[in-house]
């Protein structure tokens, strides 16, 4: 898939855990794993938001589109 998802790297940057993610966002721990490890086939577009509210960061620092 051209989609590649850079959640492990944002996380790293922000010196957050998986957990902490998930009890921020309101997501479970396995829903986010999926997302991590690129398995995720769609994302709800307020999911990304939280995601990105918590992690303090723009959609396109976790999403990348590569041909």
């Amino acid at each position: 898939m051209p989609i590649i998802t850079n959640l492990d790297v944002m996380l790293a940057k922000r010196k957050m855990s998986l957990t902490e993610l998930s009890t921020r966002v309101g997501v479970t721990m396995s829903n986010l794993s999926i997302l991590k490890t690129g398995k995720a086939k769609a994302v709800r577009l307020d999911t990304l938001d939280a995601i990105c509210n918590a992690l303090d960061c723009q959609p396109g620092d976790i999403l990348e589109f590569r041909r």
